[in-house]
């Protein structure tokens, strides 16, 4: 009796402990219903390799309250298509907001849509998690064949750039070479000038001489002038006709070596020509010099003396020989080839002035490596300038951009090795030991539970640097997370790459390793120190990494 009095007292006071409970969980309980209220649910659990699930979270809180809703690829393993704001719908002071994601897969199986996170006024609230089946897509295999898949093959650069860049300098060197040939190449109109001074000596010598006649010299008593013109054309013609030196000859002297050609019978001249045209240039020489000043008269009709001197000296000279004639002829083509030349030379002057006045220009402007590496091209230059590609490596995905699509490795493991991993997916471009390369692997263990070793990773990968070469390694490391927020590590540095043939440089890397139970996510990147364009390849790399997480 006494034992049953004590079970009935202890049910009876356990009955009281649960009502007291209960009454300090009413308020509580009272309280939350007024708080923010967070649901989420999906429109089905079941969907094809390819189609997608709509996931809804819809919010209900005071309208003052701020909610941030899940941004970005927070609902791995499956891909969010897109994230639209659906509705917002108000009552009293209450607001409704409901957020609709497409989320999507393209490998079959069993996946966990895991929780997300809404924060309301920085305070988290957390969904459910959902569990999806993606299913393949059934195919009749009697009516349709299956195929491998195919292996990546390399693609040839596009030269659409080259060409383009090549149609530039075309274009340039057609207008500088259309203006070289405009201003000095092509045959221009001549000028009156020029034409007269085509002209044969005799002619040239008349034409000069009616212009002397039409002057104004005579009219406003410049007699110097108007003697010095017609003794320089006289003077002129002589020398270039009878073949004289005439234009540094005193008076006597000239007046002495026509008799001698007189008498030489290499000149017909009657004596009183000569006398004529010697009082002439005694006249002007008294003009010039001791400032005489003859009549108008005297001084037209000293004009029209020299002219009949001219005249009668022309004819006076013997007819031309066809030796003559044949030099002449080589004479005035050697003339105008030198004229031809001198044209070629002056334009090849300018252009080349004009090419290392843009060299000059460009050098001081942007730099002297910047000009090289544009005119003669650079590898890395070319890279960071090239069509970059984005594209996932791997499983777990590796998710980045580079300059070349990154090719699949076939790597054979050791014995030792192989009972651990259940797979090792590698892809790669360039050489570690080259100007620049960056690769990507994927590990995913046998044993699904075990815990990724971070530093035995990142020290094989540092003896593979020494291996290589890579001496004096300077090692770093520091925290990185990815555009989605997932965190892993980085292990960077530099160190000296000793090459075959002597030579050394100076090289970086970057490590990225990532990882979680039962897999190991790695990128490496290697460039030479000091090369601009290969750090800003690196860095468009590193903010374009993300990775899955979730296996």
């Amino acid at each position: 009796m006494e034992g049953g009095h004590k079970s009935m007292h202890a049910k009876r006071v356990l009955s009281i402990w649960s009502s007291l409970l209960l009454l300090m969980l009413l308020p509580a309980i009272s309280f939350s219903q007024t708080g923010p209220k967070v649901d989420a649910e999906v429109d089905t659990l079941a969907i094809k390799i390819g189609e997608q699930i709509t996931y809804k979270i819809t919010v209900e809180t005071d309208s003052t309250d701020v909610v941030f809703f899940p941004e970005g690829q927070t609902f791995s393993p499956l891909e969010t298509v897109e994230a639209i704001m659906a509705d917002t719908l108000k009552n009293d002071n209450k607001i409704i907001l409901q957020k609709i994601y497409s989320l999507t897969q393209f490998d079959s199986g069993a996946y966990t849509i895991p929780p997300q996170r809404i924060a309301i006024n920085e305070q988290p609230f957390f969904t459910d998690s959902f569990q999806v089946k993606v299913a393949d897509v059934v195919v009749d295999t009697t009516k349709q064949k299956m195929y491998d898949i195919k292996p990546l093959i390399e693609v040839e650069r596009s030269t659409a750039d080259m060409w383009l860049t090549a149609l530039y300098i075309l274009l340039g060197l057609i207008v500088v070479g259309g203006l070289v040939y405009w201003f000095f190449l092509r045959k221009k109109p001549l000028t009156e000038e020029e034409k007269v001074a085509l002209l044969p000596p005799y002619d040239r010598a008349l034409i000069e001489l009616k212009k002397l006649e039409n002057s104004r010299y005579l009219i406003q008593d410049e007699y110097k002038q108007y003697y010095s013109e017609l003794t320089d054309i006289v003077r002129s013609y002589l020398e270039e006709d009878v073949h004289v030196s005439a234009m540094e000859s005193t008076t006597s002297e000239l007046i002495t070596k026509l008799e001698m050609l007189r008498d030489a019978g290499e000149l017909k001249l009657e004596d009183d020509t000569i006398q004529q045209f010697r009082k002439i240039l005694q006249t002007a020489d008294l003009v010039k010099f001791a400032k005489n000043k003859p009549a108008s008269t005297i001084a037209e009709q000293d004009r029209k003396l020299v002219e009949e001197i001219v005249t009668k000296t022309h004819e006076g000279l013997p007819e031309p020989t066809e030796e003559d004639l044949l030099l002449n002829e080589e004479y005035l083509e050697e003339l105008a080839k030198k004229k031809q030349r001198k044209r070629i030379y002056w334009a090849a002057a300018i252009f080349a002035g004009i090419i290392l006045a843009a060299g000059v220009g460009s050098t001081l402007y942007f730099g002297a490596k910047k000009v090289r590496d544009t005119v003669f091209g650079y590898p890395t230059k070319d890279l960071l300038e090239g069509e970059w590609v984005a594209s996932s490596y791997g499983f777990p995905p590796i998710q980045l951009e580079t300059p070349e699509v990154l090719v699949r490795q076939e790597l054979k493991l050791p014995k030792e090795t192989e009972e651990l991993i259940k797979e090792l997916q590698a892809f790669s471009y360039g050489s570690y030991v080259g100007i620049f390369s960056v690769s990507t692997s994927s590990i995913t263990f046998k044993e699904q539970e075990e815990e990724p070793q971070f530093d035995a990773v990142i020290n094989s990968t540092l003896i593979n640097f020494e291996q290589l070469g890579l001496k004096n390694i300077i090692t770093k490391q520091e925290e990185f997370e990815t555009q989605s927020g997932v965190k892993g590590m980085k292990t960077f540095g530099s160190g000296t790459l000793e090459r075959p043939n002597g030579d050394s440089k100076r090289a970086k890397y970057n490590i990225l390793t990532f990882g979680g139970k039962g897999f190991i996510q790695q990128v490496v990147i290697t460039w030479e120190e000091d090369d601009e364009y290969a750090e800003r390849i690196v860095d468009r790399i590193l903010g374009s990494l993300d990775v899955k997480t979730q296996v």
